[in-house]
């Protein structure tokens, strides 16, 4: 009965992340070549950022709602996404992007395996959109793990 609960749990989850997504994809999309370098060299910051906290997948969360399921750095990042100030836009789709990236990964659960394999090719995107030289290193500290 209770992996029952936890599989609509994450379901839920899942299908909230992805409606997310999409929205966040469309937001990266109508980015500018100069806006969207900026948003990938934000995103390995985050990311370098994230992998240093206790709970990667709560980075952006504030400490007194560090023991829910999930974290709210999604729920701060597709708010700040939604901004008309771009650099705020930047900052919270970076933000939305390195939560959901480590709260999606290692996953069992098809559904949230759906999302992170989106998340892969976002970021992948983000990453050729960078010269050479600066995303040799985009990974590495995940790789290190």
């Amino acid at each position: 009965m209770q992996q029952l609960i936890w599989r609509l749990v994450a379901t839920k989850r899942a299908y909230q992340l992805q409606r997310e997504f999409k929205e966040i994809d469309k937001l990266m999309n109508g980015l500018n070549n100069a806006a969207r370098l900026q948003l990938a060299t934000l995103t390995q910051k985050e990311f370098a950022a994230a992998s240093k906290s206790e709970f990667p997948h709560l980075y952006g969360t504030p400490p007194e709602q560090r023991y829910t399921a999930w974290g709210s750095g999604t729920d701060i990042g597709l708010t700040r996404a939604r901004s008309e100030n771009l650099p705020v836009r930047i900052r919270g789709i970076a933000l939305w992007l390195t939560v959901a990236y480590h709260e999606t990964r290692g996953t069992s659960l098809p559904a949230l395996d759906g999302v992170h394999r989106s998340l892969l090719r976002s970021l992948r995107f983000l990453r050729e959109s960078m010269p050479a030289s600066t995303s040799a290193s985009w990974f590495t500290s995940e790789q290190a793990a």
